[in-house]
Parts: C-alpha cells; structure tokens; sequence
C-alpha cells in the first residue's frame, strides 16, 4: 500500500476523529486555566501541526493539556496572560535544549509515583474549580480557597442542568454499543449546547473576538525577579517535558508500529512550544487522551497529528461563531469528568502494592495544598529517602533449626545496617553451631569488618561459623579481592556453584539440593510477584517458541520475568501446519498452545527463536533419526526447512531457515493469520548463537542474520 493511500484510507479518518476530541477539551482547558479561549486552540493547531512533523512519535497528539491547567492559571495570576506567553516560549526553548543534549530520557527517572500523584493533585484542582463553572460562577485560582467557597456558591440552576447533561454523557456514552466511534467529549458538548438553543437558557457561552487572529495576544517580557522568571521557565518545560515522554512512552505500548524517539520528541515539543507562546498559545504537551484516540481510531503514520490541526485551523477561521453557542458549564462538565480520571483507583492498588502509597498521598496533598511544584518537589524528596532507606536496608532473620542457628542476611550491606546485623548476631549463644547465609548484592568495608571480627570473636569463643553466599561478598574480602559494584543472580549451573560453594567433587542430588536452594535463597524474593500473577492471572507479552535444548535458556536470553513469557519448548522449535479438521493428537500440544496464547491470552508478539550447534537441525541434515522412531517422524515437520537450503550442509544456514518456515506455519492458523491482519499480532524470528551468547533476528527472505545493534 502506498503512502498516499495509506493516508487516504487511514489517517484521514483518524485526523477527523481526533479534531472532534480536541476541540471542547482545547476550549475547556483555557477556560481552567484562565486563558483566553483562543489560546487553547492555538495550542491545538500548533500541537498538532509542530509536533507531527518534527516529534520523535509517529502516533502521539499534542495540544493544550490539562495536567497544565494548574501552573498556567498560576503564572497567569503571578505575572499575566502576555507574559505567561513570553514564559512559554522560554520552556520551549529549554526543552529544545534538553533534546539536543540527549539528556531528554532523563526526565523519565521521575518516580511514577509522584507522576501520578501530581496528576491526582491536578484533577482534584480542576474538579473543584470547575464545580464552581457548573454552579454558575467562576473559578478562582486556589484550590483551597475554591473549596471553602463551594458551600457559599449561589446556584444558578440553567448552568447546573447543562453541567448535569455534560457530566451524564461523558459517563454514559462509552458505555453505549459502538459509541466511540464519536468521541464522548464531542457528544457532551453537542447535547448539552442543544439544550441550551433549544431551551434558551440564560447561561454563560463561549466568547470570542469577532476576527479570531484579533484576539491573540503577543508575548511581552516579565517582569519580576529573574529567579521567579526563571523558575516558571523550567517549571513549565519540566512538567511538559514528563508529561509528553510518558504519554509517548504509553502510546508507544498501544500499537506494533515504531518506537518513540524520546530526544526527538522533547525537540518537537519545544519547538511547539515556542511556535504556540509566539503567536499567543497555552502551552503544548503530549496529551494520552488525543493520542489513544488516534491510535484506536486507526492512524500509520504522522500526518494524522498534522491533518488534525489543519482541520482545527481551518474551523477556527471560518466556522469560529458555531463555538460561541457553547455554554461554559458544558465544558466545566467535560473538565470535571477529564480531572476525576486523573484520580486513577487503580494506580492506588499498584502504588500500594510496591510500598509507594505514602509517595503517592505525600505529592497528591502537596499539589493540592501548595502547589504543583512545590507538592512534585515534596513528592520527589520523599520518593529519594525512601530509596535511599531501601538501598541501604539489610534484612536479617535469625532462628533456631535442627540444633544449629541460621541467621538469614538479604539485601545490600552497608554501614547503615552494620548495628542491626550486629545486634542480632550477638543475641546467639555462645558456643553454637551457626549458619551465616548472605544473599546480598553488595557489602561495604563496614559489613566485612563487623561480620569477620564478629565471626573471629565467636569461634574463639568455641563456636562454629559456616558462611553460605552465592555472591562470594564475604569470601573476596577475606581473600583481599573485595567487590566493587552491586551484582546479578548466578546465572551459571547450579552444579558448578555447589562445587566451588560446598566444595565437593561431585554433586549430591542436583534436582532437590537446587529447589531447596531456590526456597531458601530466592523464593521470598519472588513471592510476591508470583502471589500478584496468581491473583490476577498472566498477561504475557509474548509466545516463545524455542528448542528444548539445555543451552538455552528463554527467560535469561529475553530479560523476562514471571507472567511475561508463555514458551513452548520442542525439538528443533517447529510449529507443524495446521491442517483443518486434523482430528490426529500427535502435533496437537503445539497448536493448542498457539490457539491459547492468541485466542484466550492475546499475546502481541510470537518469538520463533533457533540457535547455533542444534542437534535436531543436525539430525535433519544428516538423516540420522532412524525411521519408525517418534524423532524421525517429529523431524518430517522440518522437511520444509531442509528444501529451502537444498544442496547445502550449512548447519546453521539451516538453522536460520528453520526459524523463517516456522513463522510461515504459524500463518496457517486462522487465529494467527487474523489477529496479524488485524495489526493485533506480530512475528519475529530469532537465533541465539551459544558461542557468543548474542541474540540475532533472522531476515524470513534470505535467512540473514541481523545484529540487533543495527536496530538501535
């Protein structure tokens, strides 16, 4: 399909649907914020057009957001709407900077704890503002100062009705079959803008100027201190700047397309930025709500953020007195709805799950009751105490068992931990046998020397010291070699790590000496991961499909943990062909397992991974299964690999050729191929060389291998 039809056919579409959207959520948001009305949509025409062409995400929308809506209001109260202007052009700028310099992805270390406490502080703000739209007043700038006057608020019950209605359409329209084909924000306003014509309700609209371009205010330079001027500068390029790489990093997690690139999306952003404060705009970010509407509504490429702010100018300059027939209660409703879904129940479940609730709650009322940035600023120092606190935290355990005492030592030892390890140890009586076991991933000068003297002091008194670790902290300090840098988990064999740990020369039952390790060293460390998949079940994000051969390992070659990973295993990683009404059981495992993965847990990505020096493939080109055996017949399923490399005795030529007809089996499921044409499903083939322990992907057409730097 061509460029051009692609367009046509699908971003066109997309770009009509996203204009919907944006148009009631520009206006609202420069209402918040005490804008002129204008300048929303400027920020909208200037989002979408600046940061189509130039940003790092192909999918993303940007426009005026309403996670701004708070600092705009403020700076405009501090220093006034011509100069709030001037600032933004000064963010721009800065994040322009930021992107050149590569340091973009920084922005990205914020704890999502405090992202998503300001975003809870900021919809909180924006629903008891708009309260007061709804009620038939105005807003004022503090959110405190709003809240005690909401009981005071003289109703004015025409604007209550057209809130109401706003308010019950957003809510319910999603829930009505085949209803987001029309954007809920866009149904709401329409209906409620009705019942006001239609009714003539004397309540406050939309105004203004009656030549839009007469209405925009240049930016003038601020006056005030520098330190402030300068603070609203980052203030609003930090807060942008976070704001539009998460929401880029999100889309990117909402299609199969290119992955964003953040630097580049920080330039777009600023020069939108600079673009929209120049001509009297709010200022721009990236905006999820706008962005998965264009992911959902179908888009490929760029030009539908583009065309989006074309249509957005276009309306503004001809059809501009159809919005001064909205009232302001209308998208006071739309607001309040956006702001309470800021609040989201179910980042507070997540949050408390991984002990960042307290974060959470702290940069919430922070927000609320000082500010945006002084309630981030709060959130962010208790977020780095908090890490500091678990950076430096030792866990220790000591019980009794069998007659000898085990003292169970976990995490990273440093001098902070020092007195507890210490104080636990001396609690052991003296002349006991005790089994010292450190799972940790570092140890400080501090820890050796309080461990050894105490270690020295105990077995001159007649006791006994056994040290267990797999890290060898301990045993490298003693031996003058200490560590210098935190490490993995062993990833060797577990019959290597008994020698060199136990020294013994041989093994004493591998298979229950390494799963009473694994409880002993490492399965409280990944309960609770597991207790969470068992409760939720799994949501893997991939299919592997790989060789039973020992050397591979999927999980270690793919970085994937628990509930992320559902693999199939067999000789020489085949699929066999479906073949329709095959009532035979004997290839059966594989396609229920591939009907399972797409049909019941809709995995977005199958692996079909091979590797180098496998033994089916050398049987395969060898012919060395002998016939009748279930391996010769199991091999027939690769016949197809062996005639697209015909003539060659290439072993790994034909490895990777395996991998590539494999991907073409997939395809002849029905779930597989319908779930790929639906943009649903994607396949990658892989082959994981054992000599270099580096993974490659396998071009389906000529069988090359491709380095994955050369993606980067």
């Amino acid at each position: 399909m061509s460029r051009v039809s692609t367009v046509l056919r699908h971003d066109l579409p997309a770009s009509f649907v996203v204009f919907l959207i944006s148009i009631p959520l520009s206006l609202g948001i420069a209402a918040a914020s005490g804008a002129p009305l204008i300048a929303g949509l400027v920020a909208a025409v200037v989002g979408g057009i600046v940061v189509g062409a130039l940003g790092g995400s192909a999918f993303q929308v940007s426009g005026p957001a309403a996670g701004m809506t708070i600092i705009v209001a403020g700076m405009i109260d501090q220093f006034g709407w011509p100069a709030t202007a001037a600032i933004t052009v000064g963010a721009g700028v800065v994040q322009i900077l930021l992107g050149i310099t590569k340091v973009g992805r920084l922005a990205l270390s914020l704890s999502p704890a405090v992202v998503h406490g300001m975003l809870a502080g900021i919809g909180v703000t924006i629903v008891v503002g708009q309260l007061h739209v709804v009620l038939g007043g105005t807003a004022d700038g503090d959110v405190l100062t709003n809240l005690s006057q909401l009981p005071t608020q003289v109703p004015v019950w025409g604007a209550v009705l057209i809130g109401a209605i706003a308010i019950l359409t957003m809510v319910l329209w999603p829930k009505v079959p085949r209803g987001n084909i029309v954007p809920a924000p866009l149904v709401a306003v329409t209906v409620a803008t009705g019942l006001a014509v239609v009714t003539q309700l004397n309540v406050t609209t939309v105004h203004l100027p009656d030549l839009p371009l007469e209405g925009l205010a240049l930016p003038e330079m601020p006056s005030g201190g520098a330190l402030a001027i300068g603070l609203a500068v980052v203030t609003v390029a930090l807060v942008a700047s976070v704001e539009s790489l998460l929401s880029a990093v999100a889309v990117d997690k909402m299609h199969n397309g290119p992955r964003a690139d953040l630097d580049r999306e920080l330039i777009g952003q600023g020069a939108a930025n600079a673009v929209s404060g120049a001509l009297g705009g709010l200022p721009v970010t990236g905006v999820i709500v706008r962005s998965s509407t264009n992911v959902a509504a179908g888009a490929r490429t760029r030009a539908s953020s583009i065309l989006h702010g074309v249509w957005i100018a276009l309306f503004v300059l001809f059809l501009a007195h159809v919005l001064e027939l909205i009232p302001m209660a209308a998208l006071a409703g739309v607001l309040i709805v956006v702001g309470a879904r800021l609040v989201h129940a179910g980042h507070l479940k997540c949050l408390k799950l991984h002990g960042e609730l307290a974060v959470y709650a702290v940069t919430v009322l922070g927000v609320i009751v000082l500010g945006l940035l002084e309630g981030v600023a709060i959130g962010v120092a208790v977020a780095v105490v908090r890490a500091l606190y678990r950076l430096a935290h030792t866990s220790v355990r000591v019980e009794q068992q069998d007659g000898e005492w085990c003292v169970d030592v976990g995490g990273s030892l440093v001098f902070l931990g020092v007195g507890k390890l210490v104080r636990e140890l001396r609690r052991i009586p003296v002349g006991q046998k005790v089994v010292l076991q450190l799972h940790i991933d570092f140890m400080d000068h501090a820890a050796f020397e309080a461990i050894d003297d105490w270690r020295t002091g105990y077995e001159r008194r007649g006791g006994q010291v056994e040290v267990h670790e797999k890290d060898t902290w301990y045993s490298r300090a003693r031996d003058g070699e200490p560590g210098r840098r935190k490490t993995i988990p062993w990833v060797g064999r577990w019959t290597d790590w008994e020698r060199r740990t136990f020294r013994m020369p041989e093994p004493r039952e591998p298979v229950l000496d390494g799963a009473l390790e694994f409880e002993r060293m490492s399965a409280h460390l990944i309960r609770p991961f597991l207790a969470e998949l068992a409760r939720n079940g799994q949501r893997p994000e991939q299919l592997f499909i790989t060789c039973a051969d020992s050397r591979v390992l999927p999980n270690l070659i793919m970085s994937s943990g628990p509930g992320e990973q559902f693999c199939v295993r067999n000789i020489g990683n085949l699929v066999p062909v479906h073949i329709e009404s095959d009532e035979s059981e004997e290839d059966s495992s594989v396609g229920a397992a591939i009907e399972f993965a797409v049909d019941v847990l809709n995995v977005p990505t199958i692996v079909v991974c091979g590797h180098s020096h496998c033994g089916a493939m050398k049987a395969l080109l060898s012919g060395s299964a002998e016939p009748g055996t279930r391996l010769h017949s199991w091999l027939r399923n690769a016949t197809s690999s062996l005639a697209r490399v015909d003539g060659t005795d290439d072993l790994e030529l034909l490895a990777a050729a395996n991998v590539a007809q494999q991907l073409d089996n997939l395809r002849t499921y029905p779930s597989v191929r319908k779930a790929e044409a639906q943009g649903k499903l994607r396949l990658v083939g892989m082959y994981f060389d054992l000599a270099e322990a580096r993974v490659y992907l396998v071009d389906p057409d000529d069988f090359r291998l491709v380095q994955l730097e050369s993606l980067a």
